[in-house]
């Protein structure tokens, strides 16, 4: 399996976690804060356990830092827009829709518009 594959499916999971440490707690309103920040604390040591291994995997399989960062913050959106849609039942409007559509502009740049070598 290519390095790219093997690091995005790492960071697919890793993501996940971290979106449901960031916002899963939103549906709990009446939790203490001391709680939720324990629980979020938790779920993110679980996104730390997919997340290094996937930047350290990407990077020594010579995907640079920079292409993996463009790689996680689009993931981040992809899992974000099913998770507000699905989890906290929110619909985003279509500026939210543009935003995301300039990010993604991001990996256009980054994957397939190589500079010249000098």
């Amino acid at each position: 399996m290519r390095p790219i594959f093997v690091s995005a499916l790492l960071l697919l999971v890793s993501n996940t976690f971290m979106t449901f440490a960031w916002y899963g707690h939103l549906k709990f309103e009446n939790r203490p804060l001391w709680l939720v920040i324990f629980v979020s604390w938790g779920i993110a040591l679980l996104e730390y356990v997919f997340q290094v291994p996937a930047n350290r995997y990407g990077f020594v399989h010579g995907i640079p830092a920079a292409s993996l960062k463009v790689i996680q913050e689009v993931i981040t959106l992809i899992v974000f827009v099913l998770f507000a849609r699905f989890y906290l039942g929110e619909r985003l409007t279509w500026n939210y829709y543009v935003g995301f559509a300039l990010i993604f502009l991001a990996v256009f740049f980054v994957f397939f518009l190589k500079p010249a070598s000098a």
